[in-house]
């Protein structure tokens, strides 16, 4: 339930502002005030989508039925493929059209046009990227003639929904963008459906943050120092997704049963370094703020952002049929990413094929997680390294490689700003990628005062940064869409996959045969520079053997198909034992807590031949249990704390079971001292581009230049990065980093400088005692003085807001278009991971999106939710009518048969020719 609280004020972040005056006074009609009340109330309700009776649509050839459950889910019934997409476009947009409209302006990199000067920026960047471009060349040139007829007739549905329409009568938000008389609304395109997908690639692209940062910790921390934080993964305590199998050096493919040897090409390892490396930091921070302002359409990039999926094979369950459960875990948001549908031929033939239905994206046809008659799938983030940044030796007639000098790549491009003047930009490229340091003044400066190690040319005016991405490369993962929703056997589903390109998703299967897989598909980069250059920090780009060499080959990627074991768990962990498998997919994976606590959990109930139902299924994903907590807890019970208020917290902490549950003091607490545990031992060590903004901390600065008496001075050092993204997140990363720590009392990490309040930490007893009492203080501040009402759900809370005018702006304008806040359990790295950032605060940043069991072959008997509801209309009954359940960790029933859709159908909608 919502909590009584008010919520914590919105973090801000800069550069995303709305035309607050036009908001404000279009809100306050749709609220009622003054003679405005019927206006706005019409206003609202006018958005609303018809979904009973008929309507004429001139694309279709043939009528089609719109069946709507109490939750407003719909199924589309149509006689041939074009039709069910054009019904798909038209009722997506019914329900969804202004979040599809602000995503194809944020892919194009056109949001000033909605939003005015603030964007300009941001627009910048993003046409730097050139996602859209990309987007075009892939419809070009590289998708099928199928897949292209299916994205037309999608569009041709939406623009059948548009077709004189009044903009108010399509979204609320609209009605704001109308009093300025500058914003008309435009057709959709089928390669705004494309260009989605490379939204999606960004925010889950891998290791370039963590690239970043670890550039950026050169700055103050030692190379050892930086090795302690980014520890390698724990193979001995956290099962990979594949535990066996290796390339067949004869057949070069994969052969999930062979016995892998050690000493794979990956194993030789290296850390990564270049000429001029320590140089760049102001300009990689530069780049940083830049990556904050991109909207994360997903959620924000980094270790701890993941999902959970597991597949169990019907010889362990009770049904006798596979079991496959899938949580993505993604930005909480208004409305939420995934939108429920189902899609069905009526009568399914070499013609009309699909019988599905899932979770998709409002504006792109098709199903993205689901299932049809025969087959279930789900998806979790791989985390390949596919992203590089390359250094520059930029002048004034191009840039260098191997001693020659070669010409950028340009292109001109006018961003249109809502009330101002049009602003061009000219954007460069290299042969690695567009020269990203473009975008800002900071980065012009690149490698001025940089100090350059032999391996670098002369460096002139500075390095440039550059990007490499796989995903700036037109490839074909739309196809691997449509295919994967007409898969019907392991072997079409693979071949499905071997199109998804990007984003690198681990796939995991299953099918009414009663066979499980898994495979691990991507456009994944070899890296093959003789120093053992792996990917983790900025390359030479004028050196020419830091390019990459290639991709890995589709056929020696891992995958599964019914292991001995019976289950198969992917938690973006490591896919396999990097010392076993000749490529180097990252080193930047999660570290395995979630997946290890769910092979965990399989295999107690697997125990003395036990079996395994949807309800344990539904169990699993809500387990909360902190796995830090079973390390760290049995240490901080041992300080003697003299303070009796201090003390009376660590009693909390006596007898807790660690697990995370919305009411528990103890879970407050703990989390509350893991924080700053973290912020004494690390954060307040880290350079000032990692730590938060605005939270300052005193450095002593060497000054030679100065009198005697202020030489060696303390000054104020303030973080600048953005608190979703500031280190140290808490993530598992952070678990690897502290585990080992414990063990050594007398370990640097632990030594803390000393103030006015309290001394210096020596030890770790001392530094845990420090954190226990600040964190007692912390709580008292957030929580009050009486610790038996403190409770993690308090601290924890969850507020969906609408993504554009619901993220600033004054507070009764947020509280009409976003709802909450609810008091969450769970926590970082969760099975239930409803994620917080250490650095930054206690708020949830990232939720399960969405959770799913599906019971493989008795469809009907599948559940499902999602985070907030089927409409994208403010004040809708189905706005976030799923969120409650949500909240409480309820499935609804997912009716899939047809008979099964006609009993719990309320509405139906025929559209006819």
């Amino acid at each position: 339930m919502p909590s009584n609280t008010t919520a914590p004020p919105a973090k801000k972040k800069k550069g995303r502002r709305a035309r607050l005056i036009v908001l404000v006074l279009v809100l306050a009609l749709v609220a009622g005030v003054g003679y405005g009340a019927y206006w706005g109330v019409s206003t609202v309700r006018g958005s609303f989508p018809q979904t009973t009776g008929s309507i004429r649509l001139d694309a279709l050839s043939g009528p089609v039925e719109v069946k709507r459950d109490a939750n407003g889910i719909p199924q589309i019934y149509a006689d041939n493929e074009a039709d069910l997409f054009r019904a798909q476009g038209y009722v997506q947009a019914q329900d969804r059209f202004y979040e599809m409209d602000v995503r194809r302006h944020t892919t194009a990199g056109r949001l000033s046009e909605m939003f005015g000067k603030s964007q300009v920026d941001t627009d910048a960047f993003l046409r730097t990227l050139g996602w859209r471009k990309v987007a075009q060349e892939e419809y070009d040139k590289v998708l099928s003639a199928e897949t292209k007829k299916n994205l037309q007739a999608y569009a041709e549905g939406v623009n059948a929904y548009l077709k004189d329409r009044d903009p108010a009568d399509i979204s609320v938000e609209y009605a704001a963008l109308a009093f300025t008389g500058d914003y008309t609304i435009e057709p959709w395109t089928p390669v705004d459906s494309v260009a989605w997908l490379k939204a999606m690639a960004w925010d889950l692209r891998g290791n370039m943050q963590d690239e970043i940062d670890r550039s950026l910790m050169t700055s103050r921390l030692k190379p050892q120092q930086i090795k302690d934080l980014y520890p390698g993964y724990p193979y001995e305590l956290h099962q990979p997704i594949v535990d066996r199998g290796a390339v067949d050096k004869v057949t070069g493919k994969f052969d999930p049963e062979a016995e892998p040897k050690e000493g794979g090409d990956a194993a030789s390892g290296g850390t990564g370094t270049s000429g001029g490396q320590n140089g760049i930091q102001s300009q990689l921070a530069a780049l940083s703020d830049a990556l904050d302002e991109i909207p994360a359409l997903l959620g924000p990039n980094g270790n701890g952002i993941g999902s959970n999926s597991w597949v169990v094979s019907g010889n362990y369950t009770t049904s006798g049929k596979p079991l496959l459960a899938n949580d993505p875990h993604l930005a909480p948001m208004l409305p939420s990413l995934w939108y429920q549908m189902g899609l069905h031929c009526r009568s399914v033939s070499a013609t009309c094929r699909y019988d599905v239905a899932g979770y998709t994206f409002s504006g792109m046809p098709g199903v993205i997680i689901g299932h049809n008659d025969s087959i279930a799938w789900g998806f979790t983030n791989l985390g390949a390294d596919v992203t590089d940044l390359y250094l520059e030796k930029i002048g004034t007639d191009g840039y260098v490689v191997d001693g020659k000098t070669k010409a950028f790549v340009t292109r001109d491009e006018v961003i249109k700003v809502a009330g101002e003047d049009d602003r061009p930009i000219t954007i460069r490229s290299t042969e690695h990628g567009p020269l990203v340091s473009d975008r800002s003044t900071e980065l012009e400066r690149v490698g001025q005062t940089a100090p350059v190690g032999n391996a670098a040319p002369d460096r002139g005016t500075g390095y440039g940064v550059s990007l490499r991405w796989t995903a700036l490369q037109p490839g074909k993962s739309m196809d691997a869409v449509f295919a994967l929703n007409r898969a019907k056997d392991f072997t079409s589903f693979r071949a499905a996959a071997k199109d998804f390109e990007v984003p690198s998703q681990n796939l995991i299967y299953a099918d009414t045969a009663g066979n499980i897989g898994y495979q691990a598909p991507g456009k994944i980069p070899v890296r093959t520079k003789g120093t053992a250059y792996d990917g983790t920090l900025p390359a030479p780009g004028w050196d020419s053997s830091y390019d990459w060499k290639g991709y890995v080959p589709y056929a020696e990627l891992p995958y599964e198909y019914n292991p001995k074991r019976g289950y198969i768990v992917t938690a973006n962990q490591s896919v396999i034992d990097e010392k076993k498998y000749p490529y180097l997919l990252t080193r930047d994976w999660g570290y395995g807590s979630r997946s290890q606590r769910i092979n965990d959990l399989i295999e107690s109930k697997l125990k003395d031949g036990g079996k395994i139902s949807p309800d344990d299924m539904q169990t699993m994903q809500r387990d909360n249990r902190s796995e830090i907590a079973t390390l760290l807890n049995p240490l901080l019970l041992k300080i003697d704390i003299s303070d009796p208020q201090v003390r009376e917290a660590q009693k909390l902490l006596e007898g807790w079971d660690y697990t995370q549950e919305p009411d528990s003091a103890a879970a407050a607490y703990f989390n509350a001292v893991w924080r700053n545990v973290l912020k004494l031992a690390f954060g307040n060590k880290l350079p000032k581009e990692l730590r938060v903004e605005g939270e300052c901390i005193n450095v002593r600065v060497a000054d030679t230049t100065g009198p005697v008496d202020e030489q060696n001075k303390l000054v104020a050092e303030c973080g600048e990065r953005d608190p979703d993204t500031a280190q140290p997140d808490g993530g598992d990363r952070w678990y690897e980093v502290v585990r080992p720590l414990l063990k050594q009392e007398k370990n640097e990490w632990w030594k803390t400088p000393g103030d006015r309040l309290d001394p210096a930490t020596e030890t770790r007893d001392q530094l845990l005692a420090r954190a226990m009492k600040d964190a007692r203080w912390e709580l008292t501040a957030e929580l009050g003085k009486d610790v038996s009402t403190w409770s993690w759900g308090r601290l924890h809370q969850l507020t969906l807001k609408n993504q554009t005018l619901g993220t600033a702006g004054p507070g009764f304008v947020q509280s009409m278009l976003n709802r909450g806040p609810w008091n969450l359990g769970g926590g970082e790295a969760a099975v239930d991971a409803t994620g917080w950032n250490a650095a930054g605060g206690y708020d949830v940043i990232w939720v399960p999106s969405m959770r799913m069991v599906v019971n493989v072959g008795d469809w009907d008997r599948s559940r499902w939710i999602n985070l907030s509801g089927a409409s994208g209309h403010a004040y809708h009954s189905h706005y976030t009518d799923q969120t409650e359940k949500w909240v409480k960790g309820e499935l609804l029933d997912w009716s899939y048969g047809q008979a099964a859709v006609e009993a719990t159908t309320q509405d139906t909608l025929k559209l006819e020719p």
